[in-house]
């Protein structure tokens, strides 16, 4: 999995050094496959908007378009991609620029035409690894804004996380571990979740959803999210996701991927009025065929957990979701799922469909029950921040949540039997404490761990 450091230093104060950090990871058993460092970190880039484009006289795959650079000045540039408009906002490399591999901008005659300066892929910019046409900026970006404070410089660490580690997938659980391996303050706790205008209602209820395969699916909760505006992600959203390898798709997918990358615990939304009746999670009928997101339609079987409404399958639980019940631009309400589900039930059904995924590989390795609610609340909150809705409904749910996890016994002995060396009791206690395990007549354990 891939780690953002700025994102990590919003839980924590970091060592300065990035070597220092890798080093501390991987002494600790975290395995750093590669550091690599992102961001458009460049100078005489900034925001334009595209005001006009037309073909270029002498090349059939050219245009020419007349830009906006903000500061008073209208540029002509040859440009070969075709995933733009007139009035979209896309980063402009100026004359004097150099961008990501030595690149350097200069003005310049293509087949005849003046260019001055050149219009930038994402890829260009070492802002994610897209490099099939333009970066489309927001619309909310200003002009003349140098593209650095869109993309801020940012390292990246490639992080190999063991099967039985699955509390450290995500940037909060990562955080906590290194605040615990340097002694630091974590302030994970502080985290900012929804107001009350976020749909964070008091009452919890059943109605409408039911749980057929309790085994397989202890608990299952959904939020009803109205009126939203789907469309591109702002920026700073879309800058946040890609940096960590996840593809931009539109303002309410991505909140969910930026929540499971932020918190660990994948969320699932539907489009809400293409559901019929009740949810129910159940197991698949024998020979039933489901279409998913990936454009691809799966046979199931009856080890299979699926997410259902009253006509059929709408999600392969834990897995992927449907694309008879995806969100597009057109939709308007959403059904926002967070669930705990079996770990041996993922990781067969995503193993009999070859059909992996960054939910079930978090599922695989079993998430935090704690964090089931939370995360939905999260997702609520900024969804209504990005997508501009008007209201969220009460939260529903069905099951009960996990027991808690049971004590373990210490002896202070058998601790310096194993590590060959002398640990004084209080400073045993003091490392427990801060990975989260809680001293009393023996030691609890927390539901992450």
């Amino acid at each position: 999995m891939k780690f953002s450091v700025n994102w990590l230093r919003e839980f924590m104060e970091l060592p300065a050094s990035i070597d220092a950090l890798a080093d501390l990871l991987t002494m600790s058993g975290v395995e750093i496959e590669a550091i690599e460092k992102r961001g458009a970190d460049f100078d005489h880039v900034v925001v334009a908007q595209i005001t006009e484009s037309k073909p270029h006289p002498n090349a059939d795959r050219l245009t020419v378009c007349v830009v906006d650079d903000g500061r008073g000045t209208k540029r002509q540039i040859v440009c070969g991609a075709k995933n733009y408009k007139v009035g979209d906002k896309v980063p402009l490399a100026l004359p004097g620029a150099e961008l990501t591999g030595g690149l350097k901008i200069r003005a310049s005659k293509l087949r005849g035409v003046e260019s001055e300066g050149m219009l930038c892929s994402a890829k260009e910019l070492g802002v994610a690894e897209d490099a099939a046409g333009l970066l489309i900026l927001s619309s909310e970006a200003k002009i003349g804004t140098p593209i650095r404070d869109l993309f801020p410089p940012d390292t990246i660490l490639d992080v190999e996380i063991t099967p039985n580690r699955g509390d450290l997938l995500s940037h909060f659980g990562l955080a906590r571990e290194i605040a615990a391996l340097t002694n630091k303050k974590f302030v994970g706790q502080a985290l900012r979740l929804p107001s009350k205008s976020a749909g964070d209602a008091p009452v919890l209820q059943k109605k409408g959803i039911k749980i057929s395969a309790s085994r397989e699916c202890p608990f299952y909760s959904v939020r009803r999210i109205e009126e939203v505006k789907v469309g591109p992600s702002p920026d700073w959203l879309r800058a946040r996701i890609e940096s960590v390898g996840i593809r931009s798709i539109n303002n309410v997918v991505d909140v969910s991927n930026f929540v499971m990358l932020e918190l660990g615990q994948p969320t699932h939304a539907f489009d809400a009025d293409k559901l019929s009746g009740e949810i129910n999670v159940r197991l698949a009928r024998k020979g039933e065929k489901f279409l998913a997101l990936d454009g691809k339609t799966y046979a199931l079987t009856p080890e299979n957990l699926v997410i259902a409404d009253d006509n059929r399958a709408v999600g392969i639980a834990g897995v992927m979701g449907g694309e008879e019940s995806g969100v597009t631009e057109s939709t308007r309400n959403v059904l926002l799922e967070s669930a705990y589900f079996l770990p041996a039930s993922i990781r067969r059904t995503a193993r009999d469909l070859n059909l992996p995924s960054d939910a079930s590989y978090r599922f695989e390795r079993g998430v935090d029950p704690q964090m089931i609610l939370p995360a939905s609340r999260r997702a609520t909150e900024v969804i209504c921040e990005v997508a501009g809705a008007t209201s969220a409904a009460t939260i529903g749910v069905a099951g009960e949540l996990p027991s808690d996890p049971p004590d373990v016994s210490l002896r202070y002995e058998r601790v310096d039997q194993l590590l060959g060396t002398h640990i004084d009791s209080a400073t045993a206690d003091g490392i427990l404490t801060r990975f989260g395990l809680n001293k009393s007549d023996s030691a609890s354990r927390p539901r992450w761990k």
